[in-house]
């Protein structure tokens, strides 16, 4: 077995040879899971526990093979080395013993440790995740350890929808009964980890999880939550939508469907995910998404030219993410007419700039002249002005309109 998960973690492509580092070192964590499991991953992340000082080893390493040596914590002596795309992060062992320290850890599939050269290649496992690992189940090491860091009750639900792994039922009584101890974490790890869930290969299965474990019940919107388990992948394929194109699209709808506005705030998400999320919030069904999306076409029919451009202005770069929630058809559709870049409803914009009609109409920078490609915009979006001269006609008549006078005879 040792040889085995030596052979898929590839020690010939790291960045620094296993030799490197000090007897008695050992890599633990995700990528010894990850090769138990033979999930190839070009560039794994690396998490080695080392018997001296993290720091001080990271700062020699980062001097004798280039990268840069990131202090993580240094009362806890973690450290991460950065090289290039590569990330190794290095931990002082906690305890007289690996195996102690590995029985301070999370789940049993991330408490396995392979020692590294040149101590005697060997596979370390006292909470017995190998055969957790072989049954797909995700299992708790104690309680107590979870409730150490209670981002690892959240952690537990994305490592299940990433891995297909049932919970094990004492597991998921702890995650239950620790949910409200949740919101001591800080916040941007929680939402780490929640970005991580909706990006995963099965992320409805941890959606449901989050919804009946109330995990999220301080930062949900709780009216469309479930709807964000109901988004997958084969559903954006049948809108038309392209990997590349789900890869994006996908994971932000479900942010936009589970957290609250308010939660995106206390969760500290970047200002850019606020805009993007409440953008997509707005025009987001009030009601069950089956009803909303059977009505979608007829209600856009009877919208005012003004609403309509609204929305495309506001969901111009994540169109998208709100057609997963739109009839096929309909989104079929609109996905070509997306991807087109000279669509003007799609892709609106004005055809003359400001400065062009400063030029040509004598205007001052001002709301006035605004509210003049605000027009243009909105005349060119439904194809009622084509050509530079029809704008600039069509700019004057605006403007006469405004100011209450009437156009001269041609």
């Amino acid at each position: 077995m040792a040889r085995e998960l030596w052979s898929r973690l590839r020690p010939g492509q790291w960045p620094v040879p296993p030799e490197a580092f000090p007897a008695g070192s050992a890599l633990v964590g995700g990528a010894v899971r990850d090769a138990l499991l033979e999930r190839r991953l070009e560039r794994p992340d690396l998490d080695v526990v080392v018997p001296v000082e993290a720091v001080a080893l990271c700062r020699g390493l980062a001097r004798d093979w280039g990268g840069t040596a990131v202090v993580l914590d240094a009362s806890r002596s973690m450290a991460r080395l950065v090289l290039g795309d590569w990330t190794i992060d290095m931990a002082r062992q906690e305890g007289p013993s690996l195996e102690h320290d590995l029985r301070r850890r999370d789940y049993s599939v991330n408490a396995i440790a392979v020692r590294l050269p040149p101590s005697q290649l060997s596979v370390v496992d006292p909470c017995n995740g190998l055969q957790d690992g072989q049954a797909q189940r995700l299992r708790a090491v104690s309680q107590a350890n979870l409730m150490d860091d209670p981002l690892r009750l959240l952690r537990g639900l994305r490592l299940a929808a990433e891995l297909s792994f049932s919970i094990e039922t004492r597991t998921w009584r702890w995650i239950r009964m620790g949910a409200c101890h949740l919101r001591r974490t800080a916040p941007e790890r929680v939402l780490m980890e929640l970005q991580r869930l909706v990006a995963a290969p099965l992320p409805a299965s941890g959606i449901g999880l989050l919804i009946r474990s109330g995990l999220l019940r301080p930062w949900e919107r709780r009216h469309t939550l479930a709807m964000a388990g109901r988004l997958d992948a084969a559903g954006a394929l049948e809108r038309g939508l392209q990997p590349v194109e789900i890869a994006s699209a996908l994971p932000l709808a479900r942010l936009a469907l589970m957290l609250s506005g308010e939660g995106l705030s206390r969760l500290k998400a970047s200002r850019r995910l606020q805009q993007r999320c409440r953008a997509l919030q707005r025009w987001l069904p009030s009601r069950e998404a089956d009803a909303w999306s059977t009505g979608l076409e007829t209600d856009l029919a009877g919208w005012e030219d003004q609403r309509r451009l609204r929305l495309q202005r506001e969901l111009e770069q994540d169109l998208p993410a709100w057609l997963l929630l739109a009839p096929t058809a309909m989104a079929r559709r609109w996905m070509e007419r997306w991807r087109d870049a000279g669509d003007p409803l799609f892709h609106p914009g004005s055809p003359l700039d400001g400065r062009s009609l400063q030029a040509s109409l004598g205007l001052e920078p001002s709301p006035r002249l605004g509210q003049v490609l605000d027009h243009l915009t909105l005349e060119r979006a439904f194809g009622r002005i084509r050509e530079p001269a029809e704008a600039l006609l069509e700019a004057q008549r605006f403007l006469d309109r405004q100011s209450g006078s009437t156009p001269a005879a041609g």
